[in-house]
């Protein structure tokens, strides 16, 4: 079974699993709640950033197919 990344990575829900569970993990350690909120703001950031990249790239690639199916009627 072959693993779609562009849907995982794409998946907004992952990015805030990943926020919450660095956040508790930075919270078992005693980290300084400052050092928590930039690692979440960053985390937050990135995900925003790849699924804005992968949605983009999905919406090009079905522009270029639609423009191919239409030069060969």
């Amino acid at each position: 079974m072959k693993i779609d990344w562009k849907q995982k990575l794409s998946s907004r829900r992952l990015w805030f699993a990943v926020a919450g569970w660095l956040t508790s993990v930075l919270t078992a350690f005693n980290v300084s709640d400052n050092t928590i909120v930039q690692v979440t703001l960053l985390v937050s950031g990135f995900g925003s950033l790849v699924v804005y990249i992968l949605g983009e790239s999905i919406v090009d690639a079905s522009a270029k197919k639609n423009n191919n199916e239409n030069k060969e009627e």
